[in-house]
């Protein structure tokens, strides 16, 4: 296997932007699932340029002890995109101009170990740990390269719908656990401007702000809209419980992400020892 030539060191021109430019360039994000297709519906592809310059965004983003733990699976046949959007009930998969599965991933640095005369240690607990913000720090920067370029893209968790469907299509080894699935393209959708929670909920000086209910009431209000659909008021504790109240779509969820968390070696967890609930 070749490997690619050593980039060489450069002079980087400033890249100071005012306060103002920095803001507008986040307000501008939105999450879009309907991208421009071709007139067959096929994905229109992203100029190679672009390509290069989004994947050569996700390998400069940080990572810990040197390890990049994390691998992207960029998805290019359409058959695979189609059965990967069934798993993940997510059609835009099968559209965006480009779609990848975000994967936490220990096996490779076993491997450089091992092949190195070293023996890899256990530390499964770790290796979803690291893994998992390895993984979100490289899809982050992928996003934000492709909306720097004019695109907008999506998140997407519904791999925890499918996750040993996934795990078999995309041959994924012991070590590897897919995390989410990242698309982007032209936007074909005008995707609303969706609001935070109050930034006093969520920025904390020096220690911990659970919230008075009044302050959460006050964080309900403004969530409020991003539960609006078909032009109906929105109600985000409604939304909020269906993925995460008693009975949710995450409890749902778990004892999947448990089996591939076993199924892939990561499963940290003592069999009959119930976890602190927060």
């Amino acid at each position: 296997m070749s490997l690619p030539p050593e980039p060489q060191p450069v002079d980087v021109p400033s890249r100071s932007l005012t306060p103002q430019q920095v803001t507008a360039f986040y307000d501008a994000h939105r999450t879009v699932r309907q991208y421009v297709t071709g007139p067959d519906g096929a994905p229109l592809p992203l100029p190679q340029g672009h390509l290069e310059a989004i994947l050569h965004a996700a390998q400069r983003a940080p990572t810990d002890a040197t390890a990049q733990l994390y691998s992207l699976v960029r998805l290019t046949r359409p058959e695979l995109r189609a059965r990967i959007a069934e798993l993940t009930t997510n059609a835009h998969i099968a559209t965006a101009s480009e779609a990848f599965v975000v994967c936490a991933d220990v096996r490779r640095v076993r491997r450089v170990l091992e092949v190195g005369g070293k023996t890899p240690g256990h530390w499964p607990a770790i290796a979803v740990h690291f893994g998992i913000g390895d993984a979100v720090m490289a899809g982050t920067n992928l996003l934000t390269a492709a909306e720097m370029l004019g695109y907008q893209g999506c998140w997407i968790g519904g791999v925890m719908n499918g996750l040993g469907g996934i795990i078999d299509e995309l041959g994924l080894p012991a070590g590897v656990l897919p995390f989410a699935a990242l698309t982007v393209g032209r936007p074909a959708e005008q995707a609303p401007y969706r609001p935070r929670v109050p930034r006093p909920l969520v920025i904390h000086t020096d220690t911990y702000h659970s919230g008075s209910d009044e302050e959460i009431r006050e964080a309900i209000e403004v969530m409020n809209p991003i539960a609006s659909r078909g032009g109906q008021p929105g109600d985000w504790v409604r939304l909020l419980n269906s993925y995460f109240g008693a009975g949710g779509g995450m409890e749902g969820r778990e004892p999947k992400l448990v089996a591939a968390l076993r199924r892939q070696g990561l499963w940290a967890g003592e069999e009959g020892v119930e976890a602190r609930r927060p």
